[in-house]
């Protein structure tokens, strides 16, 4: 059934979102902050071992690094075009809306809750290269591995952000139910540089929610999120 694996991804969310809410009120206000700190390092690290795998390699039984520039031009231009858009407010005006809709009006961490988790789960090469395996080859093992990733991180998220985070799963079946109707349109242009050269600034990207996550608001990074189109179309360019 193509689309499975969006809707696999989608509850996992949202199982994690309730596991999360139930086991918060479990901890004590020191507790949950110590806890969203542990989810802001893990978060930190496994963006880094994904920029890392993008940017080093080994040559003449050497480590080597690279793609300094290639980041740098991607992330600057990504984010003037974010910046001139808005993305970020508008994330934050839709949270704001969630937020009156679903009665969380007193809850001062819903949108900031929303739009990390969203970050989170949306970013990286699996959710898309997963959404264009299930639209065109129905398989959606990437998709279902992500799920058990996603249900895990917002559970953790939830706890000790609160219910903001359950959220997260409308962008996310949007983002990757999207890409599963268009699959046989982007597959073409999802080389295996172009998914290398995504993942790579993705991870940046995750390391900017993690840095988010540890020391508070300091990075607008969903306006940074069109890094990530510059970076695919940097692989078509000839360099």
């Amino acid at each position: 059934m193509i689309g499975l694996g969006t809707i696999i991804n989608t509850i996992s969310i949202v199982a994690g979102g309730f596991i999360g809410h139930f086991t918060g009120k479990l901890f004590r206000r020191e507790q949950q902050d110590s806890l969203n700190m542990a989810c802001g390092i893990s978060v930190l690290f496994i963006a880094i071992a994904g920029a890392m795998e993008g940017m080093l390699e080994i040559e003449s039984s050497s480590l080597m690094s690279g793609k300094s520039m290639f980041v740098v031009l991607c992330l600057a231009i990504g984010t003037i075009i974010g910046e001139l858009i808005g993305i970020e407010n508008g994330f934050e005006q839709f949270g704001e809306w969630l937020k009156r809709k679903t009665g969380n009006s007193e809850d001062a961490e819903f949108v900031n809750a929303f739009v990390t988790a969203s970050l989170t789960v949306c970013i990286g090469a699996m959710a898309i290269v997963g959404a264009i395996q299930d639209g065109i080859l129905g398989d959606y093992s990437t998709l279902a591995v992500k799920a058990v990733l996603d249900l895990i991180i917002i559970a953790v998220m939830t706890s000790s952000m609160g219910k903001g985070c359950v959220f997260s799963a409308i962008p996310v079946f949007l983002f990757e139910g999207g890409i599963t109707l268009a699959a046989r349109l982007i597959s073409p242009i999802m080389t295996e540089l172009a998914v290398s050269y995504l993942s790579l600034v993705g991870s940046i990207l995750i390391f900017c929610v993690g840095v988010n996550l540890v020391w508070g608001k300091m990075i607008r990074v969903a306006n940074m999120l069109p890094a990530v189109l510059i970076a695919v179309i940097a692989a078509f360019l000839p360099l």
